[in-house]
């Protein structure tokens, strides 16, 4: 049965049905045909109410709406405009001076937004037309916004790494410290690219002549930290807080929600249409994670009642090369279905199935989220599906053709997944800002736990 259920997802999939409906059709189907073949009594399906109500009431969840309206808030309070125009002036006058501004800002802002729309828009917006007017070429600025929206994904306080802690059942401020490393390696990656692209090929990546750099000196430096100083101050209301103990992510949420707003208030653009903007997109974003969150409950549920976790442990467990060969399978897997689903429905539906199997391998947990997280980033970019490109190209001219943004989007997905290698090779980046969990011996502990009982009964053994 579970390879039957799992053949009929990919189908359902393949159709075009929407993916949360067709999980909880799915699952409902094979739960009356399983109850019929007596695969599990009916009384087995009672445990659904309780688990749709552990969603609705997930405390942790609750941080996606509030990372949600911040993103859309901070969209739109011009704070990566200033950003974007103070560093290109700053790098101005070196070939690549606007690449490295798009990446060095898109990592900031995807710290203070969370969301790659938010980011790759925003880039998209300001920095396109610019780039476009001082020669750059057409794909490798089409690329640098697209790769550098994907980052966000990467960089805490992201919703990735917040789905990922929850589906993984880890802490989210130990998944945001786990993804420092990556996100600053693949920010550096992606600004090392653009220094050999500038030395390669510089006509592609021209600096800015001498009459747009109109800011110099004092003036230049003013700029550059009214631009930076409030947005660390909102990365640290929010990742400073988790980090120290002082907040969890949904109340850093909530914090950064109100953060934003602030912010916009201060440029004078918190107006009551910019409040119903970001409350009618976190409503339709929260909307659909529910939905989807639900249907993959009801699949998992009757997954679980046919052994499908079995199934997935032998299939998976056993591959030659240990762990090794796992990672390998699943980051080629996960790959593949990132050609058809977005990072919600794989970390609904096939993170859970992983997680057993990887921790039975003696794999850290947040490790594995980390590197999922990092993979992930390429459902956003490759061709024809990632979601950073139907963003990208629906604010691109019409001069530019769809087949340069995905031509300029391929190196990049290199990029990537030479970060996901990386990652494999060196877990030291990942473990280099939290402690990981120590592996139990579970024949150690069961003679110590035997030990304290023969302790508590015999008394002539405790004197």
């Amino acid at each position: 049965m579970p390879p039957i259920m799992f053949a009929g997802l990919i189908v359902f999939l393949l159709i075009g049905f929407p993916v949360a409906f067709s999980l909880a059709a799915l699952g409902l189907s094979f739960g009356f045909v399983s109850i019929q073949l007596g695969l599990f009594s009916p009384e087995f399906l009672s445990n659904l109410p309780l688990r749709v109500f552990g969603i609705v009431s997930n405390d942790l969840l609750l941080a996606i709406p509030f990372f949600t309206f911040m993103g859309t808030i901070l969209e739109r309070t011009g704070l990566a405009e200033d950003l974007l125009e103070s560093t290109g002036q700053l790098f101005g006058s070196v070939p690549g001076g606007l690449a490295y501004a798009v990446i060095i800002v898109g990592a900031i802002f995807g710290a203070i937004s969370g969301t790659i729309a938010a980011s790759v828009i925003a880039m998209g917006m300001i920095a396109l037309p610019a780039m476009l007017r001082y020669g750059y070429q057409a794909k490798t600025a089409t690329g640098v916004i697209a790769a550098t929206g994907t980052i966000t994904q990467l960089v805490p306080p992201s919703l990735t790494l917040l789905v990922l802690a929850d589906q993984l059942g880890k802490p989210v401020g130990d998944m945001y410290a786990g993804a420092i490393g990556p996100s600053l390696a693949q920010t550096l990656i992606f600004i090392l690219y653009i220094a050999v692209l500038s030395l390669v090929r510089p006509h592609w990546v021209p600096p800015l002549p001498p009459a747009a750099r109109t800011l110099r000196g004092w003036a230049l430096a003013r700029r550059v930290v009214a631009g930076v100083v409030p947005a660390l101050g909102l990365i640290f209301l929010v990742l400073g807080t988790i980090f120290l103990g002082l907040a969890t992510a949904t109340e850093a949420g909530a914090m950064g929600a109100v953060g934003a707003m602030f912010l916009a208030a201060l440029r004078g653009r918190l107006t009551r249409q910019l409040i119903w903007q970001g409350m009618e997109t976190t409503m339709r974003l929260t909307a659909m994670v529910i939905f989807i969150l639900v249907g993959a409950t009801v699949f998992s549920l009757v997954f679980q009642g046919v052994y499908g976790p079995h199934w997935v442990e032998g299939l998976l467990g056993e591959l030659p090369g240990g762990q090794v060969g796992f990672l390998v399978v699943v980051s080629l897997f996960v790959f593949v279905l990132a050609f058809f689903l977005d990072f919600f429905e794989i970390a609904f539906i096939i993170v859970p199935l992983l997680a057993p199997v990887a921790q039975k391998l003696g794999i850290d947990l947040i490790w594995f989220g980390v590197l999922l997280c990092v993979l992930l980033q390429t459902s956003f970019m490759h061709p024809p599906f990632g979601f950073a490109l139907f963003y990208l190209r629906g604010i691109t001219p019409p001069k530019i053709r769809t087949s340069e943004i995905y031509w300029g989007a391929l190196p990049w997905v290199g990029l990537q997944l030479f970060m996901v290698a990386l990652v494999i090779a060196l877990p030291q980046l990942v473990t280099l800002f939290f402690e990981p969990a120590a592996a139990v011996d579970m024949q150690k502990a069961g003679k110590d736990v035997l030990q304290q009982i023969e302790r508590a009964l015999d008394p002539g053994a405790q004197q």
